[in-house]
């Protein structure tokens, strides 16, 4: 009984040593006597001692890789330096594990070859501004390129473009003049609306004086036609009354001298007189009177 308990106790060790706990988002490749047996995904397995082995681990997270800076040429034989980052998924542990050697190095060295490729069609200002066409084509030829391996491009960004320092001078020169000549044409766009702004003004201006001096004239000459109204109206009614009071002929010679006066405006030096005037026998008291307004 005794003689059992240790090969008992190490059976138990090695069945123990043998158990595996596959986590989330991992998966295992297993190979029995070399070669391919299974993928373990996540929970609990046993795997057979001295026959099968764990031939990799393989990661299911989406993964970021961020390679260094590579020299390209464009299409205008200008060399920059451009850096990518590409976010990828492992999506069959088994092609991840046999399809290519060093999966990563590859996913490099392909994504440096289909970047110069992509980028020597392009000019300089093209690349510089159409990244979102090179991140494009860029992910869908790596995601077909490395389909065989087991690996997903999910994303490729070009994370730094950097053209050479006498580029680049060039084009802060070239910016900053366009800045100055946008803010040239902002200042002539402004000074122009103040101008047309102005002279809105003053057109507005003299039209509401003319209408002003019109209004004014109007009114004046309604006034006065009015007034002359009321004084045609005033004479009318004093003829009216005269006529019906029955006026003697005196008064009316005395009328008629008081309109030789008004006639005369207090200007006239000689006032030539009727003959039938000459008889009133008031006539003289009323160019007395007439003569003492003068004086005055």
């Amino acid at each position: 009984m005794f003689v059992f308990f240790p090969l008992i106790l190490v059976a138990i060790l090695i069945i123990v040593t043998n158990i595996r706990i596959v986590p989330q988002s991992q998966a295992y490749v297993i190979e029995r006597l070399g070669a391919y047996m299974s993928t373990w995904e996540v929970g609990l397995r046993l795997k057979i001692p001295f026959v099968d082995r764990i031939a990799k681990k393989v990661s299911l997270k989406e993964q970021v890789i961020d390679f260094p800076p590579q020299p390209v040429i464009t299409k205008d034989n200008v060399t920059m330096q451009i850096d990518t980052v590409i976010y990828f998924q492992i999506t069959d542990p088994k092609l991840y594990t046999y399809g290519v050697e060093y999966p990563l190095s590859a996913i490099e060295n392909l994504s440096a070859t289909t970047l110069r490729n992509i980028i020597g069609d392009l000019e300089l200002d093209s690349t510089l501004t159409s990244r979102d066409v090179v991140n494009t084509k860029m992910r869908a030829i790596l995601d077909e390129a490395t389909d065989p391996w087991g690996i997903k491009v999910n994303r490729v960004e070009l994370k730094n473009i950097m053209p050479p320092a006498e580029i680049q001078d060039a084009m802060e020169k070239q910016m900053k003049a366009e800045r100055e000549r946008r803010q040239k044409i902002l200042i002539a766009e402004g000074e122009k609306t103040s101008a047309i702004l102005v002279a809105e003004g003053e057109k507005q201006s003299a039209i509401l004086r003319a209408e002003a001096n019109k209004e004014s004239a109007i009114r004046v000459a309604e006034g006065e036609a009015e007034a002359l109204l009321e004084v045609t109206k005033a004479r009318a009614e004093s003829l009216k009354l005269l006529n019906e009071s029955h006026p003697t002929k005196e008064v009316l010679s005395l009328k008629a001298m008081e309109a030789f006066v008004k006639v005369a405006d207090g200007k006239a030096t000689k006032i030539i007189i009727p003959s039938e005037l000459q008889n009133v026998a008031n006539l003289a008291t009323a160019f007395t009177a007439v003569g003492e307004n003068k004086g005055k």
